[in-house]
């Protein structure tokens, strides 16, 4: 069969080359929200910029904020950006960039909460694991290194390893605003 007999699929030029965005054997997952996050969009570069994601979400509704739970010294918000369903982060009201600067009710808070973070998304969405950590410092992974913040990612067997890895791809199955209905409901009932 020479090429001309081919038909030419939809999405596909003549020389065989295919146009983006057009349906091809590949199934693609598109985040084009991302896009704000890459970009730097709201990332505070110190406590003078007065854009801190961290500082404002607090002072917003819960929904608007996607605050989950408020705590004396240390809150829990959904990540924006999330590397699983549940992605919760936990952050001091006070706007500090480093572990060593918490205070010793602070440092206390966190540990509780992170505590009941995992208990919360335990009732709710059962996972097998964890990964907790605070990236400090943008060669260490943080995203917004002005505002110190944890992270609390539940994990499952079998969940979306390959994905990040293998096909550069995050797969989320649940919207943030009814994962923070349900996470907020669950830490209520605690």
């Amino acid at each position: 069969m020479t090429d001309d007999a081919v038909p030419a699929e939809a999405g596909t030029l003549e020389d065989g080359a295919t146009l983006a965005g057009v349906p091809d054997a590949f199934q693609r997952l598109w985040t084009p929200h991302r896009m704000a996050y890459i970009a730097g969009e709201s990332k505070p570069i110190d406590a003078t910029s007065g854009n801190c994601p961290f500082c404002t979400a607090p002072g917003r509704e819960d929904a608007d904020g996607l605050v989950v739970h408020r705590g004396e010294h240390v809150y829990a918000v959904m990540n924006l950006y999330p590397y699983s369903p549940g992605h919760l982060l936990l952050c001091p009201y006070r706007h500090i960039s480093d572990f060593t600067e918490l205070t010793t009710p602070e440092a206390a808070e966190l540990a509780a909460l992170t505590a009941q973070a995992m208990t919360v998304l335990r009732v709710v969405s059962h996972p097998t694991g964890f990964n907790l950590g605070i990236n400090q410092g943008q060669v260490a992974g943080a995203g917004i290194t002005a505002h110190l913040h944890q992270h609390v990612v539940p994990r499952w067997l079998g969940d979306a390893n390959f994905l990040p890895v293998v096909a550069q791809t995050k797969a989320l199955p649940m919207l943030l605003e009814d994962s923070r209905q349900q996470l907020a409901a669950a830490w209520a009932a605690l």
